[in-house]
């Protein structure tokens, strides 16, 4: 995971509703220590998200990443659904039916 990688695709979708996909949003930088930064710019539902804030990951045998961000929509435990050397895809959810993918390529 330690190097930077373009979030490729970041989508977001309720049951029973329309899903949001938005493209080349940003980038987020891993470092080898666990740390890491984001640079992402994206709207979503008209709302404006800018986050540069720095998060802490960890990485659980190649099925779940954790990232820690105060006040990051990025920032809860993602099952990893393809790990591959230049390519990720992740999913989650908010715990109100709402389900996040992330696609990231170096």
């Amino acid at each position: 995971m330690v190097g930077t990688w373009t979030v490729q695709r970041y989508e977001t979708t309720t049951p029973g509703q329309q899903g949001v996909a938005l493209s080349n949003i940003g980038t987020m930088q891993f470092h080898g220590n666990g740390s890491g930064e984001k640079n992402l710019n994206y709207s979503v539902l008209g709302i404006q998200r800018d986050d540069k804030l720095p998060f802490k990951w960890t990485w659980n045998d190649g099925k779940y990443i954790s990232i820690e961000s105060n006040g990051s929509d990025f920032s809860k435990t993602w099952i990893i659904m393809t790990n591959k050397k230049k390519y990720q895809k992740w999913k989650s959810t908010d715990g109100t039916n709402n389900v996040q993918i992330i696609e990231l390529k170096k």
